[in-house]
């Protein structure tokens, strides 16, 4: 739910990442603006590894971190009929947008560590597995024509599946419906050349919409 512009427009400025004490046993890497790749990939040998890659902080197992969507991160959702997947036209909704600006998590995703050569048709599947929280979620891009591409979209179901081609560092907007916790579990997977199929298993990740408690 957010006028075009301001989700899908900017993000990100300097990230800034803060330790909380959080959940039960470590402390999390709070991440509430600037650039973070949410999920990049890196394949060694037989195996994924997958980690949020900030650039304040580095790489950072999934676990360890909380995705703070901050309050400014809130808009409206559009009249424009293409938008309806969140929402009714005016209600609020929390988007960080897959263009940057200041104050707001530019957030992304990178197989630029994958390299080619490895996989069947150059490409990994990447699966929304599951989402728990107060409201939808949904992952799209903004087209030059200003419409929605939906990548994913918990609204509907989860299980949708995205593409993305090896050697690649995308940025798009995510969308939550309701302020809340959400947990977003998502599983990357591809097919080797000789048709060994190789999967991550299910990676949670964690979210925080408008204010932390």
């Amino acid at each position: 739910m957010n006028p075009r512009r301001s989700a899908l427009l900017t993000t990100g400025a300097a990230a800034t990442a803060l330790l909380l004490g959080a959940a039960p046993a470590t402390a999390q890497v709070v991440l509430s603006e600037g650039h973070v790749d949410v999920v990049e990939v890196e394949f060694h040998v037989d195996h994924f590894h997958v980690h949020v890659h900030d650039d304040a902080s580095g790489e950072l197992d999934p676990s360890e971190v909380l995705l703070h969507v901050v309050p400014a991160a809130e808009t409206a959702v559009p009249a424009d009929p293409a938008y309806a997947f969140l929402g009714e036209p005016g209600d609020p909704v929390w988007i960080l947008p897959q263009s940057q600006q200041p104050g707001v998590l530019f957030a992304g995703w990178s197989t630029e560590p994958v390299e080619p050569g490895v996989f069947q048709d150059e490409e990994l599947r990447f699966e929304l597995l599951d989402v728990s929280g107060p409201g939808d979620f949904s992952v799209f891009d903004t087209t030059a024509a200003g419409t929605p591409d939906i990548r994913f979209d918990s609204g509907d179901g989860t299980g949708d599946v995205t593409t993305v081609p090896v050697g690649t560092h995308e940025h798009t907007n995510w969308a939550f419906e309701a302020e809340g916790d959400y947990t977003v579990t998502l599983e990357v997977s591809g097919v080797l050349l000789d048709g060994t199929e190789v999967s991550t298993g299910p990676i949670d990740y964690s979210f925080t919409v408008g204010a932390l408690s």
